[in-house]
């Protein structure tokens, strides 16, 4: 009877994430449309999310793409097929890996950044505040977040997959002197722009899961210093799975 207690108070917390989470999507995309956000806010999250995050996008970004070549290019030369190194790392990068660790890596420092800003935010009492003075807090803290990541997530990918390949193209050519010429027709004949569209289809996704997720984790901190902790852990977490879970639908519905 305990275990069916546990589960069903695990199910009962689940369920009712799923439902705060979903009323905060649907107040912010409210907000969105029918308020114009602050101009300083914007630009300062637009910054934060898109700027600040770049380096670590592409550090991701470029090794991604060589590893990729290397590890193909082992298995590849068993069967003399080294040649289609370049189409694995330009489909890889466009489709998948370029837009699923993009996302993670901003999950990972922007996502962390804002529940635990949030986070502090609600357990010093600075939100209520902003709803005593009238302030909507979704539209003043929510919605600046969700645009920056919004229109700053799929540019970011942008980066991540060009740095990938030539990361992979600099590899695979001068470094395991694959021929240049077949390295790139081959790469350019198999990837299309429909799979760069379609991993930006998903960042799109993505980023909404990201400060939807970490936004309500904020929102909702308790217990002081340790209650931001325990929810920036569980944002940080919970994102990167639910990254990983669309992903895999969105591949089905894609492809």
């Amino acid at each position: 009877m305990q275990l069916f207690r546990q589960l069903g108070k695990t199910a009962f917390r689940g369920l009712t994430m799923l439902g705060g989470i979903s009323i905060l999507f649907w107040q912010t995309l409210w907000a969105l449309f029918t308020t114009r956000p602050r101009r300083n806010l914007l630009v300062k999250q637009l910054y934060q999310v898109g700027v600040l995050s770049l380096p670590v996008v592409l550090l991701t970004g470029v090794f991604t793409g060589m590893v990729l070549a290397v590890q193909s290019y082992y298995q590849f030369h068993k069967i003399t097929m080294e040649t289609a190194i370049g189409i694995l790392v330009g489909l890889s990068m466009t489709n998948e890996l370029g837009p699923v660790l993009t996302a993670i890596m901003v999950a990972a420092r922007v996502g962390a950044a804002m529940t635990a800003e949030l986070g502090t935010m609600a357990v010093t009492e600075q939100v209520d505040a902003l709803r005593a003075m009238g302030i909507n807090s979704v539209e003043y803290l929510i919605v600046p977040r969700f645009i920056a990541c919004f229109l700053m997530i799929p540019i970011l990918e942008i980066f991540a997959v060009f740095i990938g390949i030539c990361g992979g193209y600099v590899v695979g050519v001068h470094l395991l002197h694959i021929n240049q010429t077949f390295y790139l027709k081959n790469m350019l004949d198999f990837t299309e722009v429909v799979d760069l569209m379609n991993g930006l289809i998903k960042t799109f996704v993505f980023a909404v899961l990201i400060v939807i997720i970490c936004s309500y984790k904020g929102l909702n901190s308790e217990n002081g210093a340790e209650g931001v902790g325990k929810a920036t852990t569980e944002a940080v977490v919970l994102s990167a799975i639910s990254i990983l879970f669309a992903d895999f639908f969105l591949a089905i519905i894609l492809y």
